[in-house]
């Protein structure tokens, strides 16, 4: 029987339908939202009593997710960790953290690990048109975000170097500081996606695809 949910063009497939999607096209997305999410880690703001600052990195996520889809979406937040791994000068700049692979066995990197599953989980919502409403793209990105928190504050509770911390101080630094800013993140990052399907005239949610 065939599968009762069917799949929709993302957005990025829709603003170059009538172009081939090959692989060129595919590889500059995926490159410059990789790009993207190291700008966003610049634009960090340390917080004293928490090793893991204010970014932009996880609205860079979700959004690029929305946009590129699932797997593209969780490609380019492969080759951003990639990139890091590397010793790019990708992370957010820390005068305690160190760039490079060591920087995903500290504090903060259960949140930088869960950035391709966050950025999946979005991309396959907005496949299914999520991100063409406005509530549900708020579902969209909170699920994201929600990915983001769990990985970030199990690591930074139980795996995190030199030392984990515990569930109970992993919440107060890596959880309930960074609520109320993220919460403003979501809303402002689920209007994105509904205004620039309206912008192209293409938010009609029932413009499928069939489910391969």
């Amino acid at each position: 029987m065939q599968n009762s949910i069917e799949v929709q063009r993302t957005f990025l497939a829709t603003i170059v339908s009538g172009v081939e999607m090959g692989t060129a096209i595919r590889v500059a997305s995926v490159v410059l939202l990789t790009a993207l999410t190291a700008a966003a880690a610049q634009v960090s703001i340390p917080v004293p009593f928490t090793p893991v600052p204010f970014t932009l990195q996880p609205m860079v996520v979700l959004l690029g997710g929305a946009v590129l889809g699932s797997r593209l979406g969780m490609s380019a937040q492969g080759l951003y960790l990639l990139a890091g791994i590397a010793g790019l000068p990708v992370f957010a700049a820390s005068p305690l953290l160190p760039q490079g692979a060591l920087r995903l066995l500290g504090p903060t990197g259960g949140y930088l690990m869960s950035y391709p599953f966050a950025a999946f989980a979005v991309g396959w919502l907005a496949e299914r048109g999520f991100d063409r409403r406005y509530l549900t793209s708020v579902i969209a990105m909170a699920c994201g975000l929600a990915l983001v928190f769990a990985c970030g504050v199990t690591w930074l509770a139980l795996f995190a170097r030199p030392a984990a911390v515990g569930f109970d101080t992993a919440l107060r630094t890596g959880l309930y500081p960074f609520i109320p800013a993220d919460i403003f993140k979501i809303f402002v990052a689920a209007a994105v996606m509904p205004a620039a399907w309206r912008l192209i005239g293409a938010d009609n949610p029932k413009s499928l695809i069939p489910h391969p």
